[in-house]
C-alpha cells in the first residue's frame, strides 16, 4: 500500500470473526510501515458468514461513520423445515414438526410481504448492547432481558434458487437489518421454520465484493 490511510476492501472468509479480520490486517500494515496502525471496521459480519468487510486504517478512521449507514446486499441460503436457537449453524438445530414443503408461488408471495419499511428484532445471539452488556453474552448466561425492535427496510427480495429444504435469495436492504432475523420471521410466516446455512454479503453501498481481496 502507498498510504497508511486507507478504505481496505476484504473478502472475509469462514471461521473468522470480524475483529479477527482487523487484527491481521492491523498486523500486516504494521509489518509494511513498521509502526502501528489504527485500523478499524465498519459494520461486522458473523463468524460462519463470508463476504464484503470494509476496513479504514490510518486517518481514515475516523469517517467510520460515512460508512455506516450504507445499504446493503447479501446473498442467503435458508434450510426451511428447521430452525436455530442462534438462526445460524452454530445454534442447536430442530426439525420442526408437522410443516409442509411450500411451493415457489407461496415463498413468492411471503418474500414480496417483507418489502418495505418494517419492524425487525434483533437476535438474541447479536452484539447489540443490554444495559451495557452484549445481548450474545446474556443470552449465553440464559439471562432473561429483551430486545426493542427497530425500523428496518427491505428493498428487494430475489428467489436465486428453490429446491427444498434450500431456499437461496439475495435481499438488498438498510443498514441494521439482520438477516438471521429475516430467515427466521420468514420461516415463521411459511411455517415451516427456517435458519440460515450460509451468507454472504456482496455490497455495501457502491463497493462491491467483486473489488476485494483476500488477507
Amino acid at each position: 500500500m502507498e498510504s497508511e490511510d486507507q478504505i481496505i476492501l476484504i473478502d472475509k472468509p469462514a471461521g473468522i470473526s470480524s475483529f479477527g479480520v482487523v487484527a491481521k490486517a492491523r498486523a500486516k500494515l504494521r509489518d509494511e510501515f513498521c509502526h502501528k496502525i489504527k485500523v478499524g471496521h465498519t459494520g461486522t459480519l458473523d463468524p460462519f458468514a463470508t463476504g464484503l468487510l470494509i476496513l479504514l486504517s490510518g486517518k481514515m478512521t475516523k469517517k467510520s461513520n460515512d460508512f455506516l449507514k450504507l445499504d446493503k446486499t447479501y446473498e442467503a441460503t435458508l434450510k426451511l423445515g428447521y430452525t436455530s436457537t442462534t438462526g445460524d449453524p452454530e445454534g442447536e438445530i430442530t426439525k420442526t414438526q408437522g410443516s409442509k414443503q411450500p411451493t415457489l408461488e407461496n415463498i413468492k408471495l411471503v418474500t414480496q410481504s417483507f418489502i418495505g419499511t418494517i419492524a425487525q428484532t434483533p437476535p438474541r445471539f447479536s452484539a447489540i448492547k443490554i444495559n451495557g452488556q452484549r445481548a450474545y453474552k446474556l443470552a449465553r448466561q440464559n439471562k432473561d432481558f429483551t430486545i426493542p425492535s427497530r425500523n428496518i427496510t427491505i428493498y428487494n427480495i430475489e428467489i436465486l434458487n428453490y429446491n427444498y429444504p434450500e431456499l437461496k435469495i439475495r435481499v438488498h436492504c438498510s443498514s441494521g437489518t439482520y438477516i438471521r432475523t429475516l430467515a427466521e420471521d420468514l420461516g415463521k410466516k411459511l411455517g415451516t421454520g427456517a435458519y440460515l446455512t450460509a451468507l454472504r454479503r456482496i455490497q455495501i453501498g457502491d463497493y462491491s465484493i467483486t473489488d476485494a481481496t483476500m488477507l
